[in-house]
This record gives C-alpha cells, sequence and structure tokens, in this order.
C-alpha cells in the first residue's frame, strides 16, 4: 500500500507533501524513478531550508531528465494557515491546501496515527489526485492577505458577542438567585444600581455579591465598547478589497439583511472550499446578479443544517424577488430549501431519539 507505482507518476511533476506540526515538519519528496518517496525532516517555520530541499530536488531530477520539473506540493490546513501556501506560490511552487476531514481514510479497524503515514498518504492522495481523481478529497480556498484580513472583523465581532451574551446571563442568573426579576440586563446595565437593589427577602444584596455583579457590569461595558468599535472599523474603514465592500453594500439594499450578515456574507464568498460552480449566466442587470451570487457562494459555505436553511430562504426569497416565481433559480433554490429543512428537523429528531435511548439504557 505504501508503493506507488512509477508508471502512474508524471515524469514532469515532483509531487510533494508536507505534514506540519507546531515544532517539526516532515517533507516527502516522489521521485518518478523511485518506489519509495524521500523524506526530509524540517524545523517547524524553516522555510529556507524547505525552499532548500524543493529546490535542490529539482535540480537533481532536472539532470536526470533534461529539463526542470514543475513542483505540486500539499498540505492538510491547520495552524499555519494560508500564509506557507501564499509564501511557495510566489515562489513558483504549485501549492494545493487539503481540507483534513476530506480525506478517506479505512475505517475497517484502528489505523496507525505518525508523521511518516501521514506524509505518505498525502502523496498518495495527490499523486492519484493529478491523475484526475478529483473525489480523493477536498481543496480549501486561498485567500489573499486582504481577503483573509477583512475576516477578522467578523470573527472578532461574533466572539465578544458570544462574550457578551455570557455576562449577561452571568448577570441574570446572580440576581435571580436573589428573587430579583424583570430587569433588562444589556439595555439596563449603564443605569443599574446595584446598592438600590432588594431581593426577594426585603433586604439589600450582600457586599461581595454587589460587588461581583458590579465587576461583571465593568467587563460587559468593555465589551459592548469593543463590539461598537469593531462596528464602526466594519463599516467606515477602507479596505482594499474594492469588490468585496461592493457586494456588501449591495446586500445592504435589502431590507431583510443588515451591517452584520451583510459583512459575513460578502466576505464569505466561495466559502472555504474551492467549489466550482457550473451554471449559466443571468441576462439581468449585473448588479442583481452580484447580491444573489454572493449569498449563494455563501449558502454552499455554510452547508446544510440550520444555518444553510435559513441561507437557503435568504437566497430563494431574494431570487423570487429578482427574477419572479417562474424563474429556474428560484424553483431550483425553493426545492433546496425544503431539501435543508427536512434533514435539518429529521436531525434534530434523531437526536432526541438518541439522548433518550442513551438515558433508558443507563437507567
Amino acid at each position: 500500500m505504501d508503493q506507488t507505482s512509477s508508471s502512474a507518476i508524471s515524469t514532469t511533476t515532483l509531487h510533494c507533501a508536507l505534514e506540519l506540526s507546531r515544532n517539526s515538519w516532515l517533507l516527502a519528496i516522489q521521485f518518478p524513478d523511485r518506489e519509495q518517496p524521500s523524506l526530509y525532516p524540517i524545523e517547524g517555520g524553516n522555510t529556507e531550508k524547505l525552499m532548500a530541499k524543493l529546490t535542490a530536488a529539482r535540480d537533481c531530477w532536472a539532470k536526470v531528465s533534461g529539463s526542470p520539473p514543475a513542483i505540486t506540493l500539499c498540505y492538510e490546513v491547520g495552524y499555519d494557515a494560508f500564509w506557507l501556501a501564499r509564501f511557495l506560490m510566489g515562489r513558483g511552487i504549485e501549492c494545493l491546501v487539503i481540507d483534513p476531514g476530506s480525506l478517506q481514510v479505512n475505517r475497517c479497524g484502528r489505523r496507525v496515527k505518525t508523521d511518516r503515514v501521514d506524509v505518505k498518504m498525502l502523496l498518495r492522495t495527490l499523486i492519484a489526485w493529478c491523475r484526475g481523481e478529483r473525489h480523493v478529497w477536498s481543496l480549501v480556498r486561498i485567500p489573499s492577505i486582504d481577503e483573509e484580513d477583512l475576516r477578522r472583523s467578523h470573527r472578532e465581532r461574533g466572539r465578544l458577542v458570544r462574550e457578551r451574551t455570557a455576562h449577561i446571563n452571568r448577570i441574570k442568573g446572580l440576581l435571580f438567585g436573589q428573587g430579583i426579576r424583570g430587569i433588562n440586563v444589556k439595555s439596563q446595565y449603564k443605569t443599574l444600581a446595584v446598592d438600590n437593589l432588594v431581593t426577594g427577602e426585603g433586604h439589600r444584596l450582600p457586599p461581595r455579591l454587589a460587588c461581583e455583579i458590579a465587576r461583571e457590569i465593568q467587563r460587559l461595558a468593555m465589551v459592548q465598547e469593543q463590539i461598537a468599535k469593531i462596528e464602526r472599523e466594519r463599516d467606515t474603514a477602507p479596505t482594499p478589497c474594492e469588490a468585496t465592500e461592493r457586494k456588501r453594500h449591495l446586500l445592504l439594499q435589502l431590507k431583510s439583511i443588515g451591517p452584520a450578515i451583510s459583512a459575513l456574507l460578502s466576505e464569505r464568498r466561495g466559502g472555504h472550499r474551492a467549489v466550482d460552480v457550473h451554471r449559466k449566466p443571468y441576462s439581468e442587470p449585473a448588479s442583481k446578479t452580484l447580491i444573489v451570487e454572493a449569498v449563494g457562494n455563501s449558502l454552499i459555505s455554510f452547508g446544510g443544517g440550520t444555518a444553510g436553511a435559513a441561507m437557503a430562504f435568504v437566497a430563494a426569497n431574494m431570487m423570487q424577488l429578482f427574477y419572479g416565481n417562474g424563474s429556474t433559480a428560484s424553483r431550483w433554490l425553493h426545492q433546496l430549501t425544503y431539501v435543508l429543512v427536512v434533514i435539518s428537523v429529521a436531525g434534530f429528531i434523531a437526536g432526541i431519539c438518541f439522548a433518550s435511548t442513551a438515558v433508558t439504557t443507563s437507567l
């Protein structure tokens, strides 16, 4: 299984795979005249040594074949993200970034998990992909530096919103535990006088509890201030990605989409996978087509499930708004919406049944 047929390997391309970890890298190079790949350990992050190994391998095979070969390298996306792919592509090396969850593995038994085994599996899969077997894995679209930087705003905002919700729930829980109800913490935290609150027993809050709630309110105010700053940066700060900004402004023209969703949809165009969608061009105005493409590509990115169903509803409504009820695209999105809703409901019911079965078994 570890051997690769030499006749199936291109003599004009060097296939390379890179197994990444925090402290070390393992480079595998498959020479066309050898059955086993050559393995080279490299210190993590040492791009100079990596380029030296790739250049030496290219020169070595150029002496045998008479012409310098092309180099195709792949690695699984992880901690190193996309900077390494951009670094290699800038130096004339074709780099493929792989979705780790798409690799096919043997599930019949427990498999060996080492860097040597993994990098050889990556290399075999790369050779199969270069032969035309596109089903062996899914590629990840490599964003530019500007595209990757645009994602920072809505991702940081998402983390801060979750943190804000945690602070609000904590304050509500502390107050509820003392019999204090009916306070909208999100809108009243600035004017909330903790010292004047009266518990259900008719006395003031204990001093340490009052101090804890006051500190939670301070943290909530700081998070709320940071969220407002990020939203101003998202809406007013200049960005070099003019196409993304144009899509965001077009999406804002829809009443059902606000600034946060428009930023998310425009910045996730095409999704994280390199999906090729072949469809006929629309004859409608370009501005409407851009809006539909922004939501359609984001629908591919989100996939099935609750979020996918919600995006399908939005896209179907937009298709009806722009192209009318009788368009092929509108009917297709309506059918997709129903399928996604059925899948979501079925998954929810299956989860409940599984949980109830597990509880019954444990009893």
